[in-house]
């Protein structure tokens, strides 16, 4: 699967170590975030990673700055792409099945290395359950156009 990732100066240890992780697991990892520790803005790779996805130049994203919520609110302004911010692997788990999240979204600042790929692997391992979740995706997708 081709995964894109993206970050932001507080992000690029981290994003090393998923990137790794990723590609150990037989994925192909774009990388559209920064490789610098010079500050730069998140804005700039949450959109670059989202506009990706919709270009399917990669399938889904990982996107990493400090906290994980910056960088998402700018991936979620792209239309058409449904980002969360995930700190455990439950929500990993849940933004994926009834959410259908193609990007999630974690913070250096908040989640270790060995978390970060828990949460990584689980959202990875589970696919959207449809159904009753596919209403309200549609709901909320329809926000777009209002």
């Amino acid at each position: 699967m081709k995964i894109a990732i993206g970050n932001d100066h507080t992000g690029v240890e981290l994003k090393k170590i998923i990137t790794e992780f990723l590609e150990e697991k037989g994925h192909e990892v774009i990388n559209y975030g920064t490789d610098s520790t010079e500050k730069s803005e998140y804005p700039i790779y949450g959109q670059k990673v989202a506009k990706a996805i919709m270009a399917k130049e990669a399938e889904c994203g990982v996107l990493i700055c400090g906290t994980g919520i910056g960088i998402s609110l700018a991936a979620n302004k792209v239309k058409g792409i449904r980002c969360a911010v995930c700190s455990d692997p439950f929500s990993a788990k849940m933004a994926k099945e009834h959410n259908n999240a193609q990007i999630i979204a974690f913070g250096a600042r908040v989640v270790g290395r060995e978390l970060a790929k828990m949460i990584v692997e689980e959202w990875l391992e589970h696919d959207f359950l449809g159904g009753r979740h596919q209403e309200r995706v549609d709901m909320i997708m329809a926000m777009e156009d209002e």
